[in-house]
């Protein structure tokens, strides 16, 4: 199960799973997008807000009743999507935002799917470099997802299952980047990566691919940077 699975990051990654056999559920908020992307790939699509747990409850029963790979991808820099704060309201909806965006979303379907997982299942949440990097509130938020990611690994490792954060660098070619940056701006935040260029939606899923095979199971409570060089690993 991928969820934010229609576009970008969360597309690849799913349909990188159905190429190696698995039954892959994508979940999203809207319909037409997420339905034409499970046509494309081979998957099957369930509509529900992830940052919603009423919605979260009721989508339960077309979800699978075992999981064995659970890709929480849902998310997004809300400090891009929301006006420029005015007053301190603003400023506490933004970090509230952010956070239930990237990590309210996913604890409550970790949460829920948690009694499904299956024994030497896989949890991979996408983090970001921001996370170390500062980036306000979304980073933080990004941040917190690092240490929840340690808690639930300790939590459910008994079982085999294993938990990491797989924390992308600018990754073109996705709807979080796509077309809103000017070419001075794309530089900037590219930086200066060893291999001088940014992420492909394609890198990510190679490394989500890994870390949910039979292969990974001594690899958890990790954080694991795809971001060609630009933050480095320590």
């Amino acid at each position: 199960m991928v969820t934010g699975g229609g576009t970008g990051i969360g597309k690849a990654v799913a349909a990188r799973l159905v190429e190696q056999g698995l039954d892959v559920v994508i979940t999203g908020r809207r319909e037409d997008v997420l339905k034409a992307a499970a046509e494309e790939i081979g998957a099957r699509a369930v509509v529900f807000d992830a940052a919603d747990p009423d919605a979260v409850e009721a989508a339960l029963v077309d979800l699978p009743s075992s999981v064995d790979v659970l890709v929480n991808n849902a998310g997004g820099n809300m400090t891009r999507r929301l006006p420029a704060p005015q007053n301190l309201a603003d400023v506490k909806n933004l970090w509230f935002a952010n956070y239930e965006s990237n990590v309210i979303s996913a604890v409550l379907v970790t949460t829920a799917l948690e009694p499904r997982l299956a024994d030497n299942a896989r949890v991979v949440t996408l983090g970001s470099i921001a996370a170390r990097r500062g980036s306000g509130a979304y980073g933080a938020a990004k941040a917190a997802v690092e240490a929840w990611t340690a808690d639930l690994a300790f939590a459910v490792g008994a079982r085999g299952i294993t938990v990491n954060v797989v924390s992308p660098g600018v990754t073109e070619d996705t709807e979080f980047f796509g077309g809103t940056l000017s070419e001075e701006r794309r530089r900037k935040l590219v930086g200066n990566p060893a291999n001088g260029r940014a992420g492909t939606p394609a890198d990510v899923a190679a490394a989500v691919a890994f870390l949910t095979s039979p292969e990974a199971g001594h690899i958890t409570a990790q954080v694991i940077g795809v971001n060609g060089g630009a933050g480095l690993g320590r």
